[in-house]
């Protein structure tokens, strides 16, 4: 087994249970995105314009985007994206801020697999930098990774990034990461196929994660493993 000095993890599926994104955080945001707009829309000016620019795309090319020009119709916007599974750069900025006001009150922890703190003390004790790449903003892997059941765990992580250094299927995208990050030996570990072989693509050494609740993955020419152990 190789030897890695770079990690970069994936969340969804990786280090966090799919469930937990899709039974608690999402529906956190859900419930409580009428009270966060309501009570904070006059600071919320940069989420707002983002809002209202996306909406003004969809509407443009006929999509039925609600129009988010009061804290109710916002609101309603924001559930008709997360209705569509969007990951829209306002969108998930806002869903960061309602998270982060879940896990300062202590109404949300972030989950992490019981192997994950493991794997970053040993990792971190060795000189080796883990990094976080996910879809979610980088405010929102910084509230769960510093608000985990297992404690904060940020300081054994070296850097994050999300959709704003590119889309997660584009080799592009690993390609500013592994300059960004340096080092000679790189992994990036993911349940998302096309993810893999976009990070392939872009010279990272990949393995294709099999968390309880990911999908089969089948036989593909990536290596597959069910959880960090291997990986000293």
């Amino acid at each position: 087994m190789k030897t890695y000095d770079r990690f970069v993890l994936d969340i969804e599926g990786t280090t966090t249970s799919i469930s937990f994104v899709y039974d608690e955080l999402f529906p956190f945001a859900r419930n409580e995105v009428q009270n966060y707009l309501s009570q904070n829309w006059d600071t919320l000016s940069e989420v707002r314009a983002g809002l209202l620019a996306q909406a003004e795309s969809d509407r443009a090319e006929g999509l039925s985007a609600p129009l988010p020009d009061s804290p109710e119709n916002a609101a309603k916007n924001v559930l008709w994206q997360m209705d569509q599974d969007r990951k829209t750069t306002a969108l998930k900025s806002l869903q960061g801020m309602i998270w982060k006001a879940g896990y300062k009150d202590g109404r949300l922890k972030g989950h992490v697999f019981p192997d994950v703190p493991a794997a970053l003390h040993r990792w971190h004790g060795r000189g080796a930098k883990t990094y976080i790449y996910s879809s979610g903003s980088i405010a929102a892997q910084k509230l769960l990774f510093g608000h985990s059941v297992a404690g904060d765990l940020t300081g054994m992580l070296s850097g994050y990034f999300d959709t704003t250094t590119g889309p997660k299927r584009e080799a592009a995208s690993y390609r500013l990461i592994k300059e960004a990050i340096g080092g000679e030996h790189v992994l990036f570990a993911t349940d998302i196929l096309q993810e893999a072989q976009a990070a392939s693509e872009a010279g990272f050494d990949v393995v294709l994660m099999q968390r309880p609740g990911n999908a089969e993955q089948g036989a593909y020419a990536f290596p597959c493993a069910a959880d960090f152990e291997k990986f000293k």
